[in-house]
């Protein structure tokens, strides 16, 4: 009974060495100034508005999701009108490395092409492909490929 107390004793001991306060604790309480995101930036678009689209395999068309999802960048763009983005293309892992760099160049070929029909500059947008080299989740399987068939709009 007595080491069974001891354990628990060193364990809550343990588990209060690793509790830590978060770095801001306190900054902006009661103001209402918490939120740092900046109007504009990267992190804006990916809070706000989503940064990227996924795709079907094999496939470079644009669902419905993703339509809807291209219109809040397009309308995001609209409102901060000095920002340009770069539109990156990736695939799953299955594919040659040459397949799956030019199904990435189609992918972010679609998404360009939708958001500069929603009146974005073709100026302001560019394209890459990474293929397969850039995994957002690494792993073999359905869930894992779903993630990484994908166009993702990154500011400049």
């Amino acid at each position: 009974m007595r080491m069974k107390a001891l354990a628990l004793m060193a364990a809550l001991a343990l588990l209060g060495a690793c509790e830590s306060a978060p770095k801001d604790a306190g900054a902006g309480a009661g103001t209402g100034t918490q939120n740092t995101i900046v109007p504009g930036s990267q992190q804006d678009l990916v809070v706000n508005v989503g940064d990227r689209v996924f795709f079907g395999f094999d496939r470079s068309d644009l669902s419905a999701e993703a339509r809807a999802t291209l219109d809040r960048q397009a309308q995001w763009l609209k409102t901060y009108g000095n920002v340009n983005v770069t539109i990156e293309g990736h695939a799953d892992e299955r594919g040659t490395r040459e397949y799956n760099l030019a199904l990435g160049e189609r992918r972010a070929n679609a998404v360009k092409k939708y958001l500069v029909a929603q009146g974005i500059n073709t100026a302001r947008v560019k394209t890459i492909s990474y293929g397969k080299e850039r995994p957002a989740v690494v792993g073999s399987g359905e869930a894992a490929w779903a993630q990484n068939r994908r166009g993702v709009t990154v500011v400049d």
